[in-house]
């Protein structure tokens, strides 16, 4: 069984915020870029040792976090919250997380043995950052028109 990737002091500021869509998504956001900067920031340090292995915790690391954010958007998306606001950052930085695994795609190293540790799950989170951009993007589509429904009902 993996270990939880959010420190205690991550997972008490999700606890806190559990009743506020927009500030927990946002500290979800917030987390799996911070995973992102750690993994880019090991990969450029020379000292670094077992990069290969390290590069696979770490990918891990952001796409267990990531999905946490997911299932957020779901859960809130199920209880009708309105997340307008925070799904137009979710998917900005979306964006982001696309062009930042991408760049570690393209700059992966050149010993097969290295890139044969964290390639599946390298893929894995590109396909997953890759789908869920376009699921965000009709989440907010959806409830843009269930909010502007709720709007016209109560005139």
């Amino acid at each position: 069984r993996r270990r939880d990737p959010l420190t205690p002091a991550e997972i008490d500021q999700l606890r806190d915020a559990m009743v506020e869509p927009e500030k927990r998504l946002k500290l979800y956001v917030i987390f799996s870029r911070d995973r992102l900067t750690k993994l880019e920031q090991m990969r450029s340090d020379p000292k670094t040792t077992e990069r290969g292995l390290q590069t696979h915790d770490m990918l891990q690391d952001f796409l267990t976090v990531y999905d946490e954010l997911n299932d957020n958007v779901e859960m809130y998306v199920g209880r009708k919250d309105d997340i307008r606001k925070p799904m137009k950052l979710v998917i900005e930085a979306d964006t982001e997380f696309q062009s930042r695994l991408r760049a570690l795609k393209d700059s992966a190293s050149t010993d097969p043995k290295e890139i044969k540790q964290y390639e599946f799950v390298l893929t894995d989170a590109l396909e997953t950052v890759d789908s869920s951009t376009e699921d965000h993007r009709k989440v907010l589509t959806e409830v843009e028109e269930y909010v502007n429904a709720q709007k016209k009902r109560k005139k």
